[in-house]
């Protein structure tokens, strides 16, 4: 038996020897000893449906079989477990995976560089592919947006209370509109956020005055996870491809976390029926374990070799976990349980929106889901909303973690509430988070 006052020696050590930057922590102090599937479980035996998944890493969820089938076969044929950027049969059938689940018009031509584990160094390595293939000096990316958390990917990420302190950003980075409806950054909404923004950022890039020196690319999400869970307008986002792509500028769809089935399709950017000129994958792209791609169009591969490395771009473990994680999706319709437990939770959610004032917006896209928390007794904006509430969520995320559920918060002054369930969430696993859900809304509410 597991003594009583064990998990908080666990945490008092955590506590005292750990980095101040340490995050999830703060909001969930529980030391986890085993987990499956969607569950986890700590040192005293509590359980708890776990939303966060990593972050969106765990596709399939917690040890999932064919995931753990995957390592034990690595370590029985004695793999290498690092083999940097040289080849491997392993890495060329997850190549061949990979390309086959891209669409058409970029699944024949596509290069592929392997980063570092993580998604940051895509997106700095995607940086410098589209610098050295066009010459161009600025980047354009979008108010509201994460891209990690190095200096360039801060940079070049909305947050400012991260960047607040630090010196010598990436310069040259010009931040543009998101289509936010809900939070229209126009003021108007009513629907027009999308056609606003698109029309403004074809003005910027066309006036000789906008103060942007030649763009060497655009990185966006095409749903903001940090920011909120704010999905881009399908039609915005076929816009900004028309846009610049008539302008040379290569278009950069950061799929870290969106990406391998997360909003329903493969890749987002599917939804809109367009193809970016490169695109960034990590997180469930190695099954679980760390990974990190830039795929891109052939004709930018313009780069000298060793213009980008890393020590563990040849993590075999992640492109076994990530190869399995892929076929099991394909070949499990893994994609149509996330259309049908999407349709679950937003009906769910948008019952709660009727019945809670304090829950201003829902929204997302697949299993990506964002609930804006607001104060009823605060002003309303020129849109008719009440300003987010992040003391609320706060108070909503910690009686949930009571109540066990593990779900993060995000978006402006952290008011959102974040869904982020494995994609093989059961139906059954689906109705009992979101009644902890409305149980701990209900008593979060009443205890302001």
């Amino acid at each position: 038996m597991i003594p009583v006052n064990v998990e908080n020696a666990y945490l008092q050590m955590q506590n005292e020897k750990e980095s101040n930057a340490r995050s999830y922590p703060r909001h969930f102090p529980l030391v986890i000893s085993k987990a499956k599937g969607m569950v986890v479980t700590d040192v005293e035996g509590r359980q708890y449906y776990d939303c966060l998944s990593g972050a969106g890493t765990l596709a399939l969820g917690h040890n999932h079989q064919v995931v753990i089938r995957a390592i034990e076969d690595v370590l029985d044929k004695q793999i290498p477990l690092h083999t940097l950027d040289l080849a491997t049969p392993l890495k060329i059938e997850f190549m061949q995976e990979i390309f086959s689940i891209l669409p058409e018009g970029l699944r024949d031509t596509a290069k592929i560089q392997f980063c570092g584990p993580t998604g940051a160094d895509a997106v700095e390595a995607a940086i410098k592919l589209v610098k050295n293939a066009t010459g161009g000096k600025s980047i354009l990316a979008f108010q509201g947006g994460y891209h990690g958390s190095t200096q360039a990917t801060m940079s070049m990420s909305g947050n400012l209370d991260k960047k607040q302190h630090l010196q010598s950003l990436l310069p040259d980075v010009h931040f543009l509109p998101f289509p936010y409806e809900y939070r229209c950054p126009f003021g108007i909404g009513r629907g027009e956020t999308a056609r606003i923004s698109a029309r403004y950022i074809e003005n910027v890039l066309d006036d000789c005055e906008s103060g942007i020196a030649a763009p060497c690319g655009m990185i966006l999400e095409t749903v903001q996870g940090e920011g909120g869970s704010i999905p881009a307008d399908i039609e915005w986002l076929r816009e900004i491809r028309r846009i610049t792509a008539e302008r040379g500028i290569p278009l950069i769809i950061d799929e870290v976390q969106t990406g391998i089935g997360r909003t329903g399709k493969m890749f987002s950017f599917e939804h809109a029926e367009i193809v970016p000129d490169v695109m960034i994958s990590s997180k469930a792209i190695g099954g679980g374990l760390p990974m990190s791609v830039v795929i891109y169009k052939q004709e930018l591969d313009q780069w000298n070799p060793g213009a980008h490395t890393g020590t563990f771009r040849g993590n075999q473990l992640a492109m076994a976990t990530g190869l399995a994680t892929l076929k099991y999706m394909k070949s499990n319709r893994v994609l149509e349980n996330v259309e049908q437990r999407s349709r679950q939770f937003f009906a769910y959610l948008n019952g709660l929106k009727t019945k809670y004032v304090e829950i201003g917006d829902v929204r997302g896209r697949g299993l990506m889901i964002g609930v804006e928390m607001v104060n009823p007794a605060g002003p309303k904006d020129q849109l008719g909303h009440y300003p987010p509430f992040g003391k609320l969520a706060s108070l909503v995320q910690e009686r949930c973690f009571k109540n066990g559920l593990i779900i993060e918060v995000g978006g402006r002054h952290s008011a959102v509430m974040r869904f982020l369930p494995p994609l093989t969430v059961t139906e059954h696993e689906a109705t009992e988070v979101l009644y902890i859900f409305e149980k701990s809304v209900e008593e979060a509410i009443g205890m302001l």
